[in-house]
């Protein structure tokens, strides 16, 4: 299959310049979500969107419950695009999920990638009281969230798109993202949501060797400031920065800041 064709991927910015921004984006949302963003880095490097598999424009007979059923499918498909188009000297932008895929990558594939920016990840969503970590739900949570999904994946949609969204005075944003959960098959949404909410990567931190930037908002339901410290913590070469906006999608409700963030960390 096509790779373009595939992810959906575009190619945008310098496509002459040294440097590249590939952006990647998390559950529930498609690479239109760094809309705001990209202009800002369009004149001086290269910049490559994509949609992972199961979401957005991306090929939809490329799924496979075998392959996406953990993160091992997303991260061959990202290390596949970097390969084939053959880009070079990677900053990699990784939201919620798809910051973790890109933790994995850059250890399995030692040298794709020469920076990571983690925008709102987490090793592991699930707390883990015999060893203090916090990562935002308890078993009963999660169990909660999964069966409403089954039971009307509609209205799970809409709620979750508020919870997660917050900047309840620009209700749009919210029901932009429901929109494009409830685009997505309720069967993939459920399998790929399981294969997140119970990973558990807090082993990989240590093994990444390249510089790091953890992105946390002031408040996000789906990774409290609790995670973004462990990722600072553990992971060599990292620093944290905070963006003052509340919800799971800086780069949607505050891309400026979001902007500024990444701009300091090139």
């Amino acid at each position: 299959m096509d790779i373009t064709r595939k992810n959906n991927i575009h190619v945008c910015g310098n496509t002459d310049a040294f440097q590249t921004i590939v952006f990647s984006h998390g559950f529930g949302i498609d690479q239109t979500s760094f809309s705001a963003v990209v202009p800002s880095f369009e004149k001086d490097y290269k910049i490559v969107l994509f949609d992972n598999v199961g979401g957005g424009k991306a090929d939809i007979t490329a799924f496979s419950p075998k392959r996406y059923e953990g993160l091992s499918g997303y991260v061959t498909d990202l290390a596949d695009i970097i390969q084939q188009l053959s880009l070079e000297h990677i900053t990699y932008v990784g939201h919620s999920v798809s910051g973790i895929v890109g933790v994995k990558a850059s250890i399995q594939y030692p040298g794709l990638i020469d920076k990571l920016i983690l925008l709102g990840s987490s090793p592991r969503y699930l707390n883990d009281p015999e060893s203090g970590y916090i990562g935002g739900f308890d078993k009963h949570a999660l169990n909660d969230l999964f069966a409403a999904m089954e039971n009307n994946y509609h209205a799970w949609a809409i709620g979750f798109s508020k919870l997660t969204m917050r900047n309840e005075d620009r209700p749009e944003l919210a029901a932009a993202f429901a929109a494009t959960l409830e685009a997505i098959r309720p069967d993939i949404a459920i399998l790929v949501a399981k294969a997140i909410f119970y990973l558990d990567c807090r082993q990989d931190l240590e093994k990444v060797t390249i510089p790091t930037l953890v992105v946390q908002t002031a408040e996000d339901i789906a990774v409290p400031p609790d995670v973004s410290e462990y990722l600072e913590a553990h992971i060599p070469n990292s620093r944290r920065t905070k963006v003052q906006t509340h919800g799971h999608f800086p780069h949607i409700s505050a891309p400026r800041e979001v902007v500024a963030a990444i701009a300091s960390f090139l």
